[in-house]
């Protein structure tokens, strides 16, 4: 086959590539704009698709009430279901009024439970120390008490009665001192402090041989205690080792019937110089025998 020549003087094509096609084929070669290509165009593409599909309402209640059934159909089998409530480590009375608390109705599904915020809100409770709160196995909402333990009866300013354990936190109120006689009693502002509950303790401890006189304790300044005795009597202790100055009161009453005397105070807060003071009426009987006396050894 014979070739044909081309004319001597047509125009030569140029070999290199148009400048268009150049910056193209650059761009091609840049990583960012292939990355473009080859997956933010597809993604664009899907998305836009999506976009046009859930514009519908229609469509999206359709949709949601289908994932609302699917999830309702797992929470509610029979193994995530809680069927009754158990309260361990509290009394009567606080089991009662953490089962009031408790704001569920049983059947619930667990996934419809905030097992932190159930144990927070018991937690608010006077009485419970602390409380820990599960699903046991069977569909049982177990909640573990750690429960505050009264130790004193406090009276405050206004009459009213708490109870309070032996860090000073109250427990619950009291309607009536014969409700708990077994309690001791204190009385006054700052009776509910830690180091106060402590000292109060320590002295009904000392006070043992006087259980059957003994009335309460009254605090006094914020810093020691009175303890008061049937008869008015009371014994002012010191603000330091109060329990040992009483225990000394005791001694001597053992050795001279001290208290079995008509004493109105009995003063130990200047250690070693016990003060006593009378009562009124054994005041007035000895200035009586006294002026008695005197007349007689006159006449």
């Amino acid at each position: 086959m014979r070739k044909v020549k081309a004319p001597a003087d047509a125009p030569r094509r140029d070999p290199a590539p148009s400048r268009v096609a150049y910056r193209l084929e650059r761009m091609w070669l840049t990583p960012f704009y292939r990355r473009l290509f080859r997956v933010g165009l597809p993604c664009a593409a899907v998305a836009l698709a999506v976009t046009w599909y859930f514009s519908d309402e229609g469509r999206r209640s359709q949709i949601t009430d289908a994932i609302a059934e699917a999830r309702r159909s797992v929470e509610e089998r029979p193994e995530f279901m809680v069927k009754m409530l158990a309260v361990e480590g509290a009394s009567e009375e606080l089991s009662g009024d953490i089962r009031a608390l408790v704001p569920y109705e049983f059947p619930l599904s667990s996934f419809d439970m905030d097992l932190d915020a159930t144990r927070e809100a018991i937690e608010q409770l006077d009485a419970v120390a602390g409380a820990h709160v599960r699903i046991r196995p069977g569909g049982v909402l177990l909640v573990e008490i750690e429960e505050r333990i009264p130790v004193l009866v406090w009276r405050k300013r206004d009459g009213t009665l708490l109870l309070l354990d032996d860090t000073g936190h109250p427990v619950a109120p009291l309607i009536s001192r014969g409700l708990r006689p077994d309690l001791p009693l204190v009385v006054g502002r700052g009776s509910d402090t830690p180091a106060a509950v402590a000292e109060a303790r320590a002295i009904y401890a000392a006070a043992t041989p006087l259980a059957g006189r003994l009335r309460g304790l009254v605090r006094r300044g914020e810093r020691r205690w009175d303890l008061v005795l049937d008869r008015d009597q009371v014994i002012q202790l010191p603000e330091t080792a109060p329990a040992a100055a009483l225990e000394r009161v005791i001694a001597l009453d053992e050795a001279e019937d001290m208290l079995g005397r008509d004493l109105a105070v009995i003063d130990m807060r200047i250690p070693g110089r016990p003060t006593l003071r009378m009562a009124p009426g054994a005041v007035e009987e000895f200035r009586r025998i006294k002026s008695l006396e005197i007349g007689g050894s006159n006449g």
